[in-house]
């Protein structure tokens, strides 16, 4: 049984979206603070904590506002308009709440029972993951790169292979690991998102409790260990199709950041060369206006496949492989637009855009590291979904 829980009050979706908007100006003064550490703050992290907004995808028998997944995007676009390293590890914390309703509800209560606002992090490379069986669980190694928010963390999610000798296959699976099995190693010198401390994280040869993991097959969509506890429709959407949302309201948010601050610092900036108005250059007016429509459309792409996955899942189905594929595509896609956008304000920003303390260059950086995550590099949906488009059988263990 779950121990009584110090409930906040749950958040609706306009007052997480206020929250969101008003840490905005905070965040951008800390922008060069945060890149310097390499990490999230410890003032963002309570932020983030304070507000309620890390608990807004987690289910409200435990104290969270367990809201429509588009929240999620919405809420991270907020925050990527102040702060691009904040965003992507606020989007991947917050979005373990919503996993870990997945698992055996021994393995949530473990979790939440000792604190709800507990952060967990997370490393789905899971070829960098080896496991096999025992009596009780598993044996877990590996070495995975990318973990992001790791620091604030006191729990991980693990991917890996689990090897069955006899048969030769293996199996996707996911592990829940304690902050004191494994050990973070500080590899995040890195051009973009340079706050994220996305730092590798080893373990070697330490027992998971088979409650403590969830196959891969158990969160495709549809119900889930964790159903029994969390029977809403938000934890039966198919975890791995859904997490270019996930990540992408960053890269949203970054470009729409770009579009604000380019506008307000273009509006009177004269050319270096000539003293004219860089404002009047019909070049600059275009590349904004592609800028801005690109990231309407990125926008609306994105919370549209959010609102399709949802009204699925309330159905009680699961997503066919084709509708699968193109939530893939479509997030990605939509990703790629943000990118274009900040390209075309960097185009326009002249010389001027290479300055430190030039928000452009920033965004310029952190849309494509973010952009370089599995889940949004275009070429790897795209041609999943032009694989299942034209009849061509894939193995995939994630969909």
């Amino acid at each position: 049984m779950m121990q009584a829980l110090e409930l906040q009050p749950a958040l609706d979706r306009e007052d997480a979206l206020e929250r969101a908007r008003r840490l905005i100006p905070e965040l951008r003064e800390r922008t060069a603070k945060t890149e310097a550490l390499r990490q999230l703050p410890p003032e963002t992290i309570h932020e983030l904590h304070a507000t309620g907004l890390f608990r807004i995808l987690q289910p409200r028998r435990v104290g969270g506002s367990e809201l429509p997944f588009r929240t999620l995007v919405e809420v991270c676009a907020l925050i990527g308009q102040g702060c691009g390293s904040t965003a992507w590890v606020y989007a991947n914390l917050a979005s373990h709440h919503w996993m870990l309703a997945m698992w055996d509800p021994k393995a949530q209560d473990e979790i939440w029972d000792e604190s709800a606002d507990t952060l967990i992090a997370s490393a789905f490379v899971f070829p960098a993951g080896h496991a096999y069986r025992v009596d009780g669980g598993y044996r877990l190694s590996g070495r995975w790169k990318f973990s992001s928010g790791i620091d604030p963390s006191r729990w991980s999610m693990l991917g890996a292979v689990v090897h069955d000798e006899a048969s030769g296959e293996g199996e996707y699976r996911m592990f829940l690991v304690p902050q004191s099995d494994y050990r973070p190693i500080d590899t995040w010198f890195a051009a973009g998102l340079k706050g994220t401390g996305s730092k590798d994280i080893e373990v070697q040869d330490i027992f998971v409790a088979a409650y403590r993991t969830l196959a891969v097959s158990d969160a495709r969509g549809g119900a889930t260990p964790g159903s029994a506890v969390n029977p809403g429709a938000l934890y039966r959407l198919p975890v791995f199709d859904m997490f270019p949302y996930v990540v992408a309201g960053t890269s949203l948010g970054i470009a729409e950041g770009a579009v604000a601050s380019f506008t307000a610092e273009t509006a009177n900036r004269l050319a270096a060369y000539s003293a004219t108005r860089v404002a009047d250059y019909a070049p600059v007016q275009i590349r904004l206006a592609e800028a801005s429509a690109a990231i309407n459309a990125a926008r609306l792409v994105m919370l549209d496949r959010c609102e399709q996955a949802m009204a699925i899942a309330r159905q009680g189905e699961i997503p066919p492989l084709e509708t699968k594929v193109a939530l893939r595509r479509d997030g990605a896609y939509a990703a790629r637009l943000c990118t274009r956008a900040v390209d075309l304000l960097f185009e326009a920003s002249g010389g001027d855009a290479l300055y430190d303390q030039r928000a452009i260059q920033r965004a310029f950086r952190d849309v494509h590291a973010a952009n370089s995550h599995n889940a949004l590099t275009w070429d790897v949906a795209a041609s999943l979904y032009g694989k299942v488009a034209l009849g061509i059988r894939i193995d995939h263990p994630t969909i």
